[in-house]
């Protein structure tokens, strides 16, 4: 397999219809991996010797970390994308470059996209926690569920309640640029070029002892710290520019809808098939209005264009997403045995397993897959009638929203079991 995924896009006012700002992330994976939607709630510890143990390695545990759903490879313990109570949504993309990816275990990027997530409030701060653990404790280890050594650098893309946030990093030099308005989407290559808002404090020194950068001439991110020759990134920066292309089409009137279209189209290559494809996808609605929710959508299940983006509002006491969680072997998990890999047990949670057979009808029987697709953009379209209210008036009793996602979820297997 030659990987080349994923995309991530955020669209802010005036770009986006309601005054919202609008996220939306494939995530690209290898095609028999499972990818589980989790909650986890926000925790406090009183112990300061609190160890965390991330994918491959422990870290200092913090007081306070905050609720979080996740969309993620079920083996491991970071994610792929997600967002927190404080409606930071945070996803991820591997990058290569003129530095070499590391083998050796350290953080991978998915579990930074979850450390940033609870352990920040704002976009901005999140950077903070991404690129601190990053100078601390490096970036490294393979990122598939096999002996394959498949590493990568990676990329972020960070966005809250007002603003967004780029971030690119090769080994623990890294590089950020802010986006206060219009949109952005990032895919397997660098983007940051020479609008730099934040940095690495060795960054541009580093790049010029490499004989990188002359110390003269203008700094780019991009250009410095890229591949000599782009031959690896090529379907990267095809997908880069369909996905632009698709933004500026609807720019303007951006929407939780038309996120969604793009996630799902194919011509364009941002709805991956293959050996490597779309195993799941995400798209938030954050309202710029702090009294309002945010509105988080996941698949938790392959290909958008055969799924149901079901919603997740924060409120407390909300009911574990148990149709949507992969099992849990522990100890014996083959992830956290030595050597790693040596196995690969059965991850797929019950609405994969139903998603699984409805995708094999879709696939083999033309007019009775119309039907079964046309009911599940019947009930997304009710579910997304229903989350306009919330976005509008705001959520006037929580207690009734504590079992969104799985009633969604539910909603979505009745629709299987009918057809």
């Amino acid at each position: 397999m030659h990987p080349s995924s994923c995309d991530t896009f955020v669209a802010l006012p005036p770009s986006t219809e309601g005054h919202h700002i609008i996220f939306g992330k494939n995530s690209d994976r290898p095609c028999d991996e499972v990818q589980e939607v989790v909650y986890f709630p926000a925790k406090d510890y009183y112990n300061p010797d609190e160890k965390l143990e991330c994918t491959y390695i422990e870290i200092e545990q913090v007081a306070h970390t905050h609720a979080v759903v996740l969309s993620r490879p079920a083996w491991l313990w970071g994610a792929e994308m997600g967002a927190n109570e404080h409606q930071v949504c945070i996803g991820n993309e591997a990058v290569w470059g003129r530095e070499s990816a590391n083998e050796e275990e350290a953080l991978l990027g998915m579990d930074l996209v979850r450390l940033g997530l609870e352990r920040a409030n704002t976009a901005e701060k999140a950077v903070g926690v991404i690129t601190e653990l990053l100078e601390r404790y490096g970036q490294g280890g393979t990122c598939m569920e096999d002996e394959s050594s498949f590493t990568y650098h990676n990329s972020f893309l960070i966005s809250d309640r007002k603003e967004a946030w780029v971030l690119e990093t090769s080994g623990k030099h890294w590089a950020a640029e802010r986006v206060q308005g219009g949109y952005r989407n990032i895919s397997n290559q660098y983007g940051i070029t020479t609008k730099i808002d934040k940095e690495h404090p060795g960054m541009r020194e580093y790049a010029q002892s490499k004989g990188w950068w002359d110390g003269k001439t203008e700094f780019n991110f991009a250009t410095v710290y890229s591949y000599l020759t782009t031959a690896r990134i090529g379907s990267a920066g095809s997908r880069y520019c369909e996905g632009k292309k698709l933004l500026e089409k609807s720019d303007g009137h951006i929407t939780a809808e038309a996120m969604m279209d793009i996630l799902r189209d194919k011509e364009s290559g941002i709805n991956m098939e293959g050996m490597f494809m779309t195993t799941g996808s995400m798209v938030s609605v954050i309202p710029t209005d702090p009294t309002l929710p945010g509105i988080h959508y996941f698949t938790a299940t392959p290909d958008p264009e055969r799924s149901v983006f079901k919603p997740f509002i924060f409120v407390q006491k909300v009911n574990l997403l148990k149709e949507t969680t992969s099992p849990s072997f522990g100890p014996d998990d083959p992830v956290k045995k030595n050597p790693r890999f040596q196995s690969k047990p059965d991850r797929k949670h019950p609405l994969f397993v139903k998603h699984e057979l409805i995708a094999a009808i879709i696939e083999s029987y033309k007019e009775r897959g119309q039907k079964i697709t046309e009911g599940m953009r019947r009930l997304e379209k009710a579910l997304m009638e229903e989350m306009e209210t919330y976005l509008e008036r705001g959520v006037e009793e929580p207690d009734l929203l504590v079992n969104l996602f799985p009633g969604s979820v539910q909603k979505e297997m009745s629709v299987y079991n009918k057809s």
